[in-house]
């Protein structure tokens, strides 16, 4: 008697199929394959795995890997080291996967989650990266998980506490959207909860209380009033911003709060620590309670390297401050002066309407490509 045919596996069962990345494809064609490998903060295994079996088999490329971070690396024995980094996660979704082509005002964008924030630049990065094998430094690539989550989950993060050997390097760039023109260093950034407090009484009989959120209105004059500074910082000029972004307080209906926070969003220009920046809100709300809650500090424009001068003449020549935070501030407090350079416009990211412009994409890839490409410094 002839057996019958086992059962099929279930899909639960079944492993998951690798995805397999043409790093042949042109780089805008190969950023629409990543953007389509969903990706959200937590779920970047399968793009890792991709992207790892991509560079696999290269001669050129030593490659590690630390959780769902991918390390590529040359080791061509060049008198100077860059390194260009990467993150593969996104933002969640909102209907803006799979991934389109569109055409506003005769410029052509490739739509969806991720394509600014960063795939397209990852793109970029994975095809020289494959293609680049005698570059004119040696060069060290990142593509690492969870930057759109909270720090100590940071796959960059992480790497600089397991191996802060792979961080060596003279000069560093990032790939955070900058409509692929160099933004130098970043601000720094600070959180605060200022508190007051008072009396709980019942609302009929509010004069035996003292009402906290009535006493936070003169945190609220300050901010209102201020006047955030623009700094010029090695040629830059930042500006900062000092802003309520949520007040909390506040028991029933019908009785007096005893507590009120304000929630307070430092931004500040790299020429102050992240201490400054907190002993300048202590000074300035003296008297409140204040705590932090989160601070990072800002990194320094870094383009006083030599290899960041001969970077910015060759794509361009003109740089602008990066206002936001970026991890451009990791390279800087190791010691490795850092720029942002990508394709995508940064207003963009993490738009529902996410898009990038094509024409951006390629003259990252060309800029990148020439630049390296350069005979050995």
């Amino acid at each position: 008697m002839t057996p019958a045919p086992a059962a099929p596996a279930s899909a639960a069962a079944r492993p998951a199929q690798l995805t397999v990345l043409d790093l042949t494809a042109t780089s805008i064609d190969l950023t629409r394959q990543i953007c389509d490998m969903e990706s959200v903060s937590g779920n970047e295994t399968a793009l890792a795995d991709a992207i790892v079996a991509a560079l696999a088999g290269l001669d050129h490329l030593e490659i590690i890997r630390d959780g769902d971070t991918v390390v590529a690396r040359t080791n061509l024995g060049r008198a100077q080291r860059v390194v260009i980094a990467g993150h593969i996660d996104t933002v969640p979704l909102n209907d803006n996967l799979p991934t389109r082509y569109e055409t506003i005002d005769g410029t052509e964008y490739l739509w969806g989650r991720g394509t600014v924030d960063m795939k397209a630049g990852v793109a970029v990065q994975l095809k020289l990266a494959a293609e680049l094998t005698d570059p004119g430094v040696d060069v060290t690539w990142m593509w690492y998980d969870h930057e759109e989550v909270s720090d100590d989950l940071n796959g960059l993060g992480r790497l600089a506490r397991n191996r802060p050997d792979l961080f060596a390097g003279d000069f560093a760039i990032l790939g955070e959207p900058t409509r692929s023109q160099v933004e130098g260093g970043c601000n720094g950034n600070l959180r605060v909860e200022i508190r007051t407090f008072g009396l709980r009484s019942h609302s009929a009989r509010s004069w035996v209380g003292e009402n906290a959120i009535h006493k936070a209105a003169p945190i609220l004059n300050i901010l209102a009033g201020y006047e955030a500074r623009e700094v010029e910082v090695e040629g830059l000029v930042y500006r900062e911003g000092l802003n309520a972004v949520g007040i909390t307080g506040g028991v029933a209906g019908n009785i007096i709060p005893d507590e009120c926070m304000v929630h307070v969003n430092y931004r500040f220009a790299p020429s102050r620590s992240g201490d400054e920046a907190v002993a300048h809100l202590r000074e300035l709300f003296a008297g409140y309670d204040l705590t932090v809650v989160d601070r990072a500090e800002g990194a320094r424009p870094g383009l006083d390297a030599p290899l960041a001068r001969e970077f910015l003449a060759a794509v361009g020549g003109v740089a602008t401050p990066k206002y936001g935070w970026t991890d451009v501030a990791r390279f800087s407090a190791l010691g490795v002066p850092a720029v942002n350079y990508g394709p995508g416009d940064p207003l963009k990211a993490h738009a529902d309407d996410e898009r990038v412009a094509v024409a951006e994409i390629t003259a990252c890839e060309k800029g990148l490509r020439d630049w390296l490409s350069a005979s050995v410094r």
